[in-house]
């Protein structure tokens, strides 16, 4: 059942496509060693173009030997592999992330990195059914709503695929033992200390055992009807922003009055798109928060975290201080996703574009930068502007201050903190409305263009 059911799911979100490229994650475990093996299987039906990618984290000793493991096979099925080594416990630490966060976040900036570098059209990860039910009960432990239980998206962005997202993990290991295809343990799974070993060691085969050995394929239906009906109510609540949430005067204010003639369900939705503009994401809040916020009295306060402060007064709901920021904004951005900065009302988004691939777009200092992405380190700081900023912009002799620079472009005093400043590994590159830096620029020996565009904030 196996390798039919890979091919229905692939068929049923169109996965693949004749002479795709696909760049396959792999770390050696089971799942992945099964996914590599059931894509060579599809080469010649799909008329595949496969490479390998591994991420070595350096968490444990045998980080190393699985490495070589995924070299070794990659090799003997004549496969091309692109590794990474990095230091996730420096950076989670550097980043204020704990270490599955970071580890994350960077094996998926690798991923779309040496996509865009070989020319991939898709990258392969090795998520399973049982991955899906694991990630579905730890979201409800954590008091999950609709988005969160919606779980691991078979496509994203027609990018990122999971083919075995159908099949259990005990499917896997059949074929796995069936063609005598070796792999590797990871030995943190059996660590009894970290949630999603718990749940997949305890809480998992004990609901099977004691209450439905069907859970699996249940908790599955349920990510799936989650994430077809969060579309459905992602509509609605976009569509109430725009009528409920407005700017003025670089505040952001929610109507009140129409938060209160809603149902609960949109009106929550309608308070989560307002924190989120006012933060730009809602990794603090909880369901307390939101209703805190939902039922707020007239002329009433609320304290969330952060000290955000909002206030109620004749009918609108604003932040009444900030006082952890002083005005100013930093954010550490990996450039995978857009970049809200609700304090000056934009936002940003970013992609990779290899050279020859497709034309760059045209220069618009106002708009976009376009930079070597050889050139940058992640993750970028963006930020509001400091006493004493200088950067050499694009043709310059030489550094300059910053301030001189907005003066001579012609940039209003009042509209200068309007243009964040975008710095990689401590030096600017670009400053919105100004020329990109000359060390940063587009040259003849350019392998990737990197670019940066600007739009106006939207309410989501």
């Amino acid at each position: 059942m196996f390798l039919p059911q890979v091919n229905k799911t692939i068929a049923r979100y169109h996965l693949l496509e004749k002479g795709d490229k696909v760049l396959v994650a792999c770390s050696g475990g089971a799942d992945s060693m099964a996914l590599l093996s059931v894509l060579l299987e599809l080469r010649e039906k799909y008329a595949l173009r496969l490479a390998v990618a591994h991420f070595n984290h350096r968490l444990r000793r045998a980080a190393i030997e699985d490495e070589h493991f995924v070299i070794r096979m990659a090799q003997e099925f004549g496969l091309p592999t692109y590794i990474r080594r990095e230091d996730i416990r420096a950076y989670a630490k550097a980043n204020a992330l704990n270490v599955e966060e970071a580890g994350r976040e960077r094996r998926y900036e690798f991923l779309r990195e040496t996509a865009g570098r070989v020319g991939a059209s898709r990258i392969a990860t090795a998520h399973t059914l049982t991955d899906q039910a694991e990630t579905v009960l730890m979201r409800i432990l954590r008091g999950s709503g609709l988005t969160g239980l919606g779980g691991v998206a078979p496509c994203v962005g027609g990018l990122i695929i999971r083919p075995l997202i159908e099949v259990e993990r005990r499917e896997v290991e059949a074929y796995l033992r069936a063609r005598k295809i070796g792999h590797r343990e990871d030995e943190t799974n059996r660590d009894l200390r970290h949630l999603r070993s718990r749940v997949r060691r305890r809480l998992l085969p004990y609901l099977e055992r004691n209450f439905d050995p069907k859970i699996v394929s249940h908790l599955g239906n349920l990510a799936e009807i989650s994430r077809e009906e969060e579309e459905v109510w992602k509509r609605s609540s976009e569509a109430e922003a725009k009528r409920a949430l407005f700017r003025e005067k670089g505040r952001i204010f929610l109507d009140a009055l129409r938060l209160s003639s809603l149902p609960p369900a949109l009106g929550r939705r309608l308070v989560r798109s307002f924190l989120s503009a006012v933060q730009g994401d809602l990794r603090r809040f909880s369901f307390r928060d939101i209703e805190a916020i939902r039922s707020l009295a007239e002329r009433k306060e609320a304290t969330l975290p952060g000290k955000l402060i909002f206030r109620r007064e004749n009918g609108l709901i604003s932040i009444k201080e900030r006082p952890e920021t002083g005005g100013g904004y930093e954010r550490a951005w990996d450039g995978r996703k857009d970049l809200k900065i609700p304090e000056i009302g934009l936002s940003f988004s970013a992609k990779k574009i290899r050279k020859g691939q497709t034309r760059p777009p045209a220069y618009d200092d106002e708009r976009r930068a376009l930079l070597d992405a050889g050139k940058l380190r992640f993750p970028l700081l963006v930020r509001s502007r400091r006493p004493g900023d200088r950067y050499r912009p694009l043709g310059s002799s030489g550094r300059k201050k910053l301030k001189e620079i907005m003066r001579a472009k012609g940039i209003p005093a009042g509209e200068r903190d309007r243009h964040p400043v975008f710095s990689s590994g401590g030096k600017i590159f670009w400053v919105l409305g100004l020329p990109v830096a000359e060390d940063f620029k587009l040259t003849p020996a350019t392998k990737q263009y990197y670019i940066i565009e600007k739009f106006e904030f939207l309410f989501s």
